[in-house]
């Protein structure tokens, strides 16, 4: 499985390009480029598992440094700015760590993709 098999090539292309500069990448911004908006929730958590590198069911700090290299092996690594900014919005117990599970994945996805509609929540969740 390949992050292409779920995003356009032409749509990360332009998420990258838009946060090429160090310090520039917004994590709200960035997955309303790639789409995220309009992926199933099945298709979220196969991307979600496409980005946790080690498998551990968690994407860890220390994998957010090379988060825009799942996307494009040749994309920059996230400064350590980025990466705290990112965890600030997706980590919401401090241990260091996004998981999947229950209401805290749901939580999650609302405060890094802001857009995704009431219903594709219900269905990712499954609690309203």
């Amino acid at each position: 499985m390949s992050i292409s098999d779920f995003l356009s090539p032409s749509d990360i292309a332009a998420a990258l390009q838009d946060c090429q500069a160090p310090d520039s990448f917004n994590h709200r911004k960035f997955f309303q480029l790639i789409g995220m908006s309009k992926k199933s929730s099945s298709q979220i958590k196969d991307i979600f598992q496409i980005l946790d590198h080690n498998q551990s069911g968690f994407i860890e700090e220390q994998e957010l440094t090379y988060f825009l290299q799942r996307f494009d092996p040749g994309a920059r690594l996230l400064t350590a700015t980025e990466i705290e900014k990112f965890m600030a919005a997706a980590d919401h117990d401090g241990d260091g760590r996004v998981g999947t599970e229950g209401t805290s994945w749901l939580t999650r996805i609302c405060s890094v993709m802001p857009s995704l509609p009431k219903r594709k929540m219900q269905s990712i969740d499954g609690s309203f």
